[in-house]
């Protein structure tokens, strides 16, 4: 019999793609069954597209849709991102328990990620051990589980705290690089943070979307360090980096690859802001002009753009396309004819990264896109927008050394066309660029190591899967 595991994301690409390669790593890899239930209520075109094509996988690899539930009463509009996210899980998973009983046979674990914790109460109910996936970098998994302890710790705004963050055996963390999350503890976003954070603990092992060489010291801190010990933390798992393997191609895609084979090696700058990111429209402006002024070839994906919320789009990814020239700067797509490619919503990211004429990637750096990066060699210039996005920044640009941080002026909230200007040139022909691509291909080795047969998140995946099987024989 083949051992049977379930997965339970939370709604978003971002938390699903990282969860569905694991699936596929074990349907494919490793001999299990899965069943990988979806939440549908108020999902975006682009999961409902990704869940279709998922579901013609393998007869192994069993696609469940949670029923829609109607969630018109306890959403409002001005609810902030994440309290959606949670709302709309909690009441999707009312009907988890009666499906997970009728799984045959019964799964040896439940895989989770950080917003779906409501079902380790169902899960310990029908005696499933559940593992949580937390799909978000080191950096934020160690402040998460050392959040509890800064919430009893600490009164008032942790914004408004003299020095940064001190985590137990990690780097400081600066507090204008906090989760946006954690920058309003009166927020309805705040309490539901801490408290799916709080449940960490309870798990039977954490997975991590990394590998050990890309932060060792934190790695260590969670599995090492006294305090971390203590909670108690479970096992940790590291078994990244997992991202997208392939990509279902539109012929508009075609067109972009295209345009991109007659481009010289490594002198096309990507430009993409994630599956949930839009800039406001005085930002837009400044980034076009900015790209113009560089005179570097470019692929920009453009949204339109909002001046309420930087994450806009989270439900909405992959709907129909606005027009460019509608919220471009006049004259933009005219001055850049031949340079650069406007591409409205969204592109084969993975198809672009891979691409051999792309050089540098202008990315909001969210984990799935900046693991995207890594594994493909490819250095960044670092945008982020919100979430954990600055953290991941000060990482990636600080402590990893693969980005530079186009940054406004001191008293601004925009990015100038000047700043982006000089830093586009930079990273595409200066001296630093020819620093951050040396840097990329060292990363790209490590991860393709850590990955392959004996490597650290090899190693690290076939524990688990010995975990998971052993639940067999009992």
């Amino acid at each position: 019999m083949k051992p049977h595991v379930s997965f339970l994301p939370s709604p978003g690409m971002g938390h699903i793609i990282p969860l569905f390669q694991l699936a596929k790593c074990l349907v494919f890899n490793h001999g299990f069954q899965v069943s990988f239930f979806v939440i549908t209520t108020q999902s975006s075109a682009a999961q409902d597209q990704f869940t279709r094509s998922a579901a013609e996988l393998s007869p192994d690899l069993n696609i469940i849709s949670l029923p829609e539930t109607d969630v018109s009463g306890i959403i409002f509009e001005d609810m902030r991102i994440l309290t959606q996210i949670c709302v709309i899980t909690r009441e999707s998973i009312k009907s988890l328990k009666p499906m997970l009983i009728e799984l045959n046979p019964t799964p040896v674990a439940l895989i989770i990620d950080i917003f779906t914790t409501d079902a380790m109460e169902i899960c310990e109910e029908l005696s499933i051990p559940v593992y949580s996936f937390f799909t978000a970098s080191t950096p934020l998994l160690a402040l998460s589980l050392y959040l509890p302890t800064l919430d009893f710790e600490v009164e008032g705004e942790f914004v408004d705290l003299p020095a940064p963050v001190e985590i137990p055996g990690c780097k400081p963390m600066r507090t204008e690089d906090l989760l946006d999350q954690l920058k309003d503890r009166k927020n309805d976003e705040y309490k539901w943070y801490l408290l799916n954070v709080s449940r960490l603990p309870y798990a039977a092992g954490i997975l991590v979307n990394t590998w050990e060489n890309l932060d060792v010291q934190r790695i260590a801190a969670l599995k090492q360090n006294s305090f971390f010990r203590s909670i108690p933390t479970p096992p940790v798992f590291p078994i990244g980096p997992l991202i997208k393997e392939e990509e279902t191609l539109k012929e508009k895609d075609a067109e972009i690859l295209a345009w991109l084979d007659n481009q010289p090696c490594e002198s096309v700058l990507f430009v993409a802001l994630g599956s949930g990111g839009t800039l406001s429209s005085k930002q837009l402006i400044e980034l076009a002009w900015g790209l113009e002024m560089s005179k570097q070839k470019f692929i920009l994906v453009v949204r339109k753009p909002t001046d309420a919320n930087a994450s806009g789009t989270y439900f909405t990814v992959g709907s129909d396309e606005d027009d460019p020239s509608a919220y471009l700067p006049d004259g933009f797509l005219e001055k850049t004819s031949g340079v650069g490619v406007v591409v409205p919503s969204w592109v084969p990211q993975l198809a672009v990264l891979r691409h051999r004429s792309t050089g540098a990637f202008l990315s909001h750096c969210g984990w799935n896109s900046a693991l995207e990066s890594l594994v493909q060699g490819v250095p960044m210039i670092a945008w982020p927008m919100y979430a954990e996005q600055r953290m991941n920044s000060t990482m990636l640009v600080e402590e990893i050394g693969v980005a530079v941080k186009a940054a406004a002026e001191i008293g601004e909230v925009v990015v100038g066309r000047k700043e982006i200007e000089t830093t586009v040139r930079e990273v595409m022909q200066g001296e630093k660029g020819k620093m951050l691509r040396s840097r990329a291909a060292e990363l790209k080795r490590s991860a393709n190591e850590a990955l392959d047969g004996g490597g650290s998140s090899y190693l690290s995946l076939s524990l688990l899967v010995d975990i998971w099987k052993s639940y067999l024989k009992k």
